[in-house]
């Protein structure tokens, strides 16, 4: 038997830190928050998303009584960019979240599994590595491809 270590990277940064067009997105993340459908957990998620074109798409939580029928913010804008821009790959992604209590989290929220194994189909279907902006009050992580965060993928990219 072997024993593998894997490993991730992940950078935590301030958001000066941050580029012009990635702090503009992180701020979209964070409104985004405030358009949640969130009654039942009361964990609002908002995601903004840079296209390869520029064009900035956002998304946020929508809950439903019935669970499986509602959508997480990162889905809700991956899907609406394909939707919208089916050509146009993803090239950033930036998330945000309020916690119970309504104030932004202090720490980032990283993507739930499905939306772990949706951001891994976008960077297969693109052959393109998505970075990821995971927004906390306190530092923001800044992640260089979905496989970070997961890295034993179901894919082939």
């Amino acid at each position: 038997m072997e024993e593998l270590t894997l490993k991730s990277k992940i950078l935590a940064c301030q958001m000066e830190e941050l580029t012009a067009e990635e702090q503009q997105l992180t701020q979209l993340a964070i409104k985004q928050t405030e358009c949640s459908y969130a009654p039942h957990s009361h964990f609002h998620v908002g995601a903004a998303l840079l296209l390869e074109s520029g064009k900035m798409i956002v998304g946020c939580n929508q809950e439903n009584a019935v669970l499986p029928a509602g959508i997480c913010a990162e889905r809700s804008a991956i899907f609406s960019a394909g939707a919208q821009y089916p050509n146009d790959a993803i090239t950033t992604l930036a998330i945000a979240a309020r916690n119970t209590k309504g104030q932004l989290t202090e720490e980032p929220v990283s993507p739930c599994g499905i939306c772990r194994q949706v951001i891994v189909e976008a960077e297969t279907r693109f052959h393109h590595q998505i970075k990821i902006l995971l927004y906390g009050t306190k530092r923001i992580y800044v992640v260089e491809g979905i496989g970070q965060l997961m890295p034993l993928t179901f894919s082939e990219f």
